[in-house]
């Protein structure tokens, strides 16, 4: 018996020969039959793409007090949210490592935490640990499916199955409404840098709802795409991966991300080491590269100036759009200014490689 949970798509992904592996406790499809991550990856960047990320884990807060225990426990100003609204942001430890990155939703009754799927029982328990009387806390994962339609396309497609007016949803907004007949929350969020919708649905809706948003896409020539795709696509827009570009040891003004880190709120989980390291300059910080030639960067890997080395590739692959390897890596703050050149030591051989602005690829 298998010691992974399977998400309630797994044997939709088996009929269409989804290469199966595991990851993040789950059996989750890599790519699919006939196709390869190039083809997933471009069906997203130019039509329309359809991902499984029911692996993804939910958490409903409400209560009185919600709030100011959100405010604490979050880097993000959570009082700037209207119903209806999204934020990205991220969970400290007290010395201002990363516990996750996460999403925050404001309903009318209630907030939703979407956390990253290896962090589900982790970050649960931070939250438990830390709450107060009168909030509850409630982990709703394992009734709770979320599918991607990702693509310039998406809203075409969404379009055949909802009465929701999807043009009215902005970005980092979303509505609650029904898809193919079934009760879902329709957010105009994605881990792509393409126009997309993120549906999150009960459990045992999704397998009808997946099978009709890839008949609706059929026109425009729908595919279903893996973990594979996800990563190429989310790395060309620079988005960070909890586990590789961010985690315990580093820090949010390290990682790029003090545009979320909102020092002025008052304090948080975190805050007075966060606020020590933006006041006195990070020692080091997270760089977007492109490599020179044709060579791809892998986890891990040295990064070096003139022989000596500043830092270590955290994320690498090779860009199906730009047609060249691309990555991200920390390196010493005196050399993580674009355009600096640096090299990669790829399996002993020390390639070139140019600090450049990010993202990889700005979408239309």
């Amino acid at each position: 018996m298998s010691e992974w949970k399977k998400t309630p798509l797994y044997d939709s992904h088996l009929k269409l020969g989804g290469k199966m592996v595991p990851f993040a406790g789950y059996e989750m499809p890599v790519r699919y039959a006939g196709l390869g991550i190039v083809e997933e990856h471009k069906a997203v960047r130019e039509r329309v793409g359809l991902f499984d990320v029911s692996h993804m884990g939910e958490f409903r807060v409400s209560g009185s007090g919600s709030l100011e225990y959100l405010q604490k426990m979050t880097l993000n100003d959570v009082s700037k949210l209207e119903v209806n609204q999204a934020q990205y942001s991220g969970i400290c430890y007290e010395d201002g490592g990363m516990v996750d990155d996460l999403l925050v939703y404001k309903f009318e009754d209630h907030y939703m935490l979407v956390v990253n799927a290896s962090n589900i029982e982790k970050d649960f328990d931070w939250f438990e640990s830390h709450k107060p009387d009168g909030v509850v806390l409630v982990n709703e994962s394992d009734g709770t499916a979320l599918l991607a339609l990702q693509g310039k396309n998406s809203a075409d497609v969404l379009s055949k199955l909802t009465s929701t007016v999807l043009e009215d949803i902005e970005y980092y907004c979303f509505e609650t409404g029904k898809v193919s007949g079934k009760e879902a929350t329709l957010s105009r969020t994605g881990y792509t840098g393409e126009l997309g919708f993120e549906l999150y649905l009960k459990s045992e809706d999704a397998p009808e709802v997946w099978h009709d948003l890839m008949s609706a896409g059929a026109e425009f020539d729908i595919k279903p795409a893996g973990l594979g795709a996800r990563d190429t696509l989310r790395l060309e827009m620079c988005y960070a991966l909890y586990g590789n570009d961010i985690d315990k040891t580093t820090n949010p003004i390290v990682a790029g991300l003090g545009w979320i880190t909102k020092l002025n709120k008052g304090d948080f989980i975190g805050s007075t080491l966060i606020r020590q390291i933006k006041e006195n300059g990070p020692a080091k910080r997270l760089v977007a590269f492109e490599m020179e030639r044709k060579a791809i960067p892998r986890h891990d890997y040295e990064i070096s100036v003139d022989d000596e080395v500043i830092g270590r590739v955290t994320s690498g692959t090779f860009s199906p759009t730009l047609h060249k390897g691309i990555g991200l890596g920390y390196v010493t703050a005196e050399n993580h200014k674009p355009e600096t050149d640096i090299k990669i030591d790829i399996r002993g051989r020390k390639e070139s490689a140019k600090i450049v602005k990010p993202p990889f690829y700005k979408p239309e």
